[in-house]
């Protein structure tokens, strides 16, 4: 072995300033340190907010979703072993929330009966209306159109594409935020696009 091959195993054996301050940080909030409690928030917090926001599309929900991650990461921190990376455990609290929150919403919308059997025509057409942080303002309807169509996923397929597309996670992140093989996600990810293309032609064909 070379002096080259020997500091590249020793570099991969120490771990880098920032991982090293992120373990400090967790076991400072296990000790119910509220000054690291702060440092986190303020650290995850766009993260936590964008991924909320790809999956619900609304602001106000997504903020209240940020709130409620924050709030169980503040009291389950113990149960996070390290096993795996601390933004993928907040990524996978953060997509269990604001699935749950969508599931909350739909329920109560079954007590609308009226609107649940005929229909609300003025629903229909409706975009969603928020700006998410990775989309320009001159690409803002575009946008709106897509994650119409996005929301129009399969749960697993909305997922992996808010996750790949929207948050810029690799493959290999994907499967290690969904507890899957990066050979699912490919898959996940050919079927969301394939999906996508179906819904946006329709969308465009009414609007002709």
């Amino acid at each position: 072995m070379n002096s080259t091959d020997f500091l590249r195993n020793i570099a991969r054996l120490v771990p880098n300033s920032d991982t090293l301050d992120e373990r400090i940080l967790i076991e400072q909030l296990k000790h119910g340190d509220e000054t690291a409690f702060k440092t986190i928030v303020e650290k995850w917090q766009d993260m936590v907010y964008n991924t909320a926001l790809g999956i619900v599309q609304n602001a106000e929900d997504a903020e209240d979703i940020s709130q409620e991650v924050f709030v169980q990461v503040y009291q389950s921190v113990h149960s996070f072993k390290g096993e795996s990376k601390f933004s993928t455990w907040l990524y996978r609290i953060t997509i269990a929330k604001a699935l749950d929150h969508e599931r909350r919403k739909k329920r109560k919308k079954r007590f609308a009966i009226v609107k649940k059997i005929f229909g609300d025509p003025a629903d229909e057409g409706l975009l969603p209306d928020f700006q998410h942080p990775g989309v320009t303002f001159d690409k803002k309807e575009t946008a709106a159109i897509l994650f119409k169509a996005i929301k129009e996923l399969p749960e697993n397929q909305r997922i992996a594409f808010t996750l790949h597309k929207v948050e810029g996670l690799s493959y290999q992140e994907v499967s290690d935020v969904m507890k899957t093989s990066v050979s699912s996600v490919e898959s996940l990810m050919h079927r969301a696009k394939n999906n996508l293309k179906k819904l946006l032609e329709n969308y465009y064909k009414q609007q002709q």
